[in-house]
């Protein structure tokens, strides 16, 4: 079969590799219809994931069909069309018990694509299949699922729900890239008096408030004074930090009023100063999160029932052979105006840069 393989930093392959096959009883082999890229995989070709060998097939999302199970497998079958979650969980450890699964110490986590060969692939071995992958309705399409794989559940756990995002609330969200506007759209569930998109670019501003932003601010151009106008000078109750850098995370602890909470979804790769000589005396809450995917389950419902506008991020689509070349795309999402780019799945043609 076909991977994309990693090499070293700057350097991977779409080349022949090893078909998978069950080596535990609890395996799943999934025939790949439909895998995204995300933000990590770049920062992996960056070397900045020094746990990736060079070999290793990347890629941790994708919607597939089963073709082969290991005698323990009890929730799905071969035929059975599945979601492939970016967390596998072996459900037995303590955290796996406690629904914490992106901790899982049984021989999950996020392993896909870091650990062990990912779904960026024609197939794709998934371990803990009875916990790791989801069963989908003919009434979701492949585009629309694979992003229940990281960036729905991402958003709204380490996100949404860490941040307590209430009903009136006052939410800012920094950063308005794939994870930023999952954000959006999962907030505006909870029924907030107004959301705020902070971004460097328009593009992603505009793609912002289609996607529910009620006001958008460029970064460049002191976005706090914007949230303490709409705010009676208090700051936002909720800040959610979806960028990943030093900036964007003391940006956040700027914009929340005293007693609000700054929910940091963003990877950082480089250290980030915590001013407390300025927040100790704020009543802040800061918190941080892997994703656990726990709430995929509720995320697919709203999705097939027609709640959350996946659509609308993904700008590109791709066969899957064009691996390369969506890499490329995705890479420099500030000329090509990528969010989402798709391979595989119901439709092959390349959607023009921005049209959402």
């Amino acid at each position: 079969m076909k991977g994309l393989v990693f090499h070293g930093p700057g350097r991977s392959a779409w080349e022949d590799v090893p078909d998978p096959g069950v080596q535990e009883a609890t395996d799943a082999i999934v025939r790949v219809g439909a895998v995204t890229i995300c933000g990590t995989d770049l920062h992996i070709l960056q070397g900045d994931v020094p746990e990736v060998r060079p070999g290793r097939v990347l890629g941790h999302e994708a919607v597939g069909e089963v073709v082969e199970v290991g005698g323990a497998v009890r929730t799905v079958r071969p035929g059975d069309r599945v979601l492939v979650s970016c967390i596998s969980a072996c459900g037995r450890c303590r955290y796996c018990r406690e629904g914490m699964y992106g901790q899982c110490r049984g021989g999950g986590g996020w392993i896909l694509g870091h650990l062990i060969d990912g779904t960026q692939a024609e197939y794709v071995r998934v371990p803990y299949a009875d916990l790791s992958v989801h069963l989908l309705p003919g009434t979701v399409s492949s585009e629309d699922a694979v992003l229940l794989a990281d960036i729905l559940p991402t958003a709204y756990e380490v996100g949404v729900l860490k941040g307590r995002v209430r009903p009136g609330d006052t939410v800012a969200v920094v950063g308005a890239g794939p994870i930023g506007l999952a954000a959006i759209a999962t907030a505006r569930l909870f029924a907030p008096e107004r959301i705020v998109a902070v971004d460097l670019a328009a593009p992603r501003l505009e793609a912002a408030r289609r996607l529910g932003a009620d006001a958008v601010a460029d970064a460049r151009e002191a976005p706090e004074q914007l949230i303490g106008d709409l705010t009676g000078g208090l700051g936002a109750d909720v800040v959610i930090e979806a960028v990943g850098v030093p900036e964007s995370f003391e940006l956040c602890t700027r914009m929340v009023r005293p007693g609000g909470r700054v929910a940091n979804v963003g990877v950082h790769g480089r250290p980030a100063a915590l001013h407390l000589e300025d927040l100790w005396s704020r009543n802040i809450t800061i918190t941080t999160g892997l994703v656990d995917t726990h709430s995929t389950p509720t995320l697919l419902r709203m999705v097939a029932a027609g709640r959350l506008p996946t659509p609308q991020l993904i700008t590109h689509t791709f066969p899957l052979e064009r691996m390369e070349e969506a890499y490329e795309v995705f890479s420099r999402a500030a000329d090509t105006g990528a969010l989402k780019v798709v391979l595989g799945g119901q439709r092959h043609e390349v959607v023009p840069a921005g049209a959402v």
